[in-house]
């Protein structure tokens, strides 16, 4: 029995840890997103907590303005890397991680609409709980999700659906 249990936890950890990397490597920096940025053995030039602003863009030490925006972690590492490398470094260790992910809002018939902040694996039910739950009037059927970057309009959805950092989600009234 307790092989199973630690096989099973184990399993778990695995998973976790992948999908947290496969959301990392495919997750992109948006407005509202804070970043920290290490680099192994040069304090003045890591940054413990950057907010992004709807510029996209920040100081860095010796490298001047970067571009964030629409970027992976992994991108904007590798865009540091080239410019700390050679000038500065000889070979610089550095990580970009996403410390705080933009806000997903709720709104319509829930009983605390707004913004919530978001968290990996966060879906539609999860989101509507963090809003307090549904109302009485709530459209349990007409749930919807207006992405954010999209210029495409709302779309409809299932409770089980993912909600991603930005996502507007909307629960509509229902007629009785």
């Amino acid at each position: 029995m307790n092989k199973i249990l630690a096989i099973l936890v184990f399993t778990f950890a695995l998973f976790s840890e992948v999908s947290a990397k496969a959301f990392e490597d495919t997750y992109k920096i948006g407005a509202g997103d804070k970043l920290q940025i290490s680099v192994y053995g040069e304090d003045d030039l890591s940054i413990d907590e950057l907010y992004i602003s709807n510029g996209g863009r920040f100081e860095y030490p010796y490298l001047g303005q970067l571009h964030a925006l629409n970027k992976t972690p992994e991108q904007l590492r590798k865009e540091i890397v080239k410019g700390l490398k050679g000038d500065y470094l000889i070979d610089p260790k550095v990580r970009v991680s996403v410390i705080g992910f933009r806000s997903i809002y709720v709104n319509g018939e829930v009983k605390k609409p707004g913004g919530y902040e978001y968290q990996p694996g966060l879906t539609v039910d999860k989101a509507i709980a963090l809003a307090g739950g549904f109302t009485d009037r709530a459209a349990r059927s007409k749930v919807y999700i207006a992405q954010s970057g999209s210029e495409e309009s709302k779309s409809k959805v299932k409770l089980s659906n993912k909600v991603m950092p930005g996502d507007i989600i909307i629960i509509e009234q229902s007629f009785f």
